[in-house]
């Protein structure tokens, strides 16, 4: 039910969010100018998406033990009953109530373990998000290493998205060298 839906939608709606969030370094989460020190130690920008104003996809590297979206449970999920002859809603209307109760919520982790997109989805905007991905650099000019694993889309894209990462081959009937190169997830969260 809605319990088991809500971190999704929590998770979900702040990846879409990332476009207009703050996160840890003062930018958006999505942004084009994210500050990095290079190997002389002078700040130069980073950005972790393209831009655009199509529907937004994300590419995410899973392999780490942070993530780019960070779910924290405070308390555990826990169907709740009120339904003793004491409980003032039975006692004065007759009422049984049902319920869970749970706090849990979601927040920005690595802005380098994502890229945000709103170009169109096509091999052309999934290479360059991928190559970007791969150079990104942590203060001090060291290779981070990103590899991404996850692919997110609203189902607007599903259609693209399994063409570009689930076919073995492409529309014309070439190889398609994308595929395989991600899982997909598709989300109604992101509309």
């Amino acid at each position: 039910g809605n319990a088991k839906r809500h971190p999704e939608e929590i998770i979900f709606g702040l990846l879409k969010a990332g476009f207009a969030t703050t996160a840890f370094d003062g930018q958006n989460f999505f942004d084009t100018v994210h500050p990095v020190l290079d190997a002389n130690g002078n700040t130069t920008t980073v950005a972790n998406t393209d831009g655009g104003s199509g529907t937004p996809w994300f590419l995410i590297d899973t392999t780490r033990a942070i993530r780019p979206i960070i779910w924290q449970t405070r308390m555990p999920y826990e169907f709740q009953a009120k339904t003793a002859n004491y409980d003032d809603n039975v006692f004065l209307n007759d009422e049984y109530l049902y319920g869970v109760r749970a706090r849990a919520n979601a927040g920005f982790g690595l802005w380098q373990l994502a890229w945000g997109s709103k170009q169109t989805l096509n091999a052309a905007n999934y290479a360059v998000a991928r190559a970007a991905m791969a150079g990104f650099k942590a203060d001090g000019g060291k290779i981070l290493g990103v590899k991404p694993t996850l692919l997110v889309v609203p189902p607007a894209l599903e259609q693209a998205a399994r063409d570009l990462v689930m076919a073995p081959t492409a529309v014309a009937g070439a190889t398609n060298t994308w595929y395989k190169s991600a899982d997909l997830v598709v989300t109604p969260y992101l509309i």
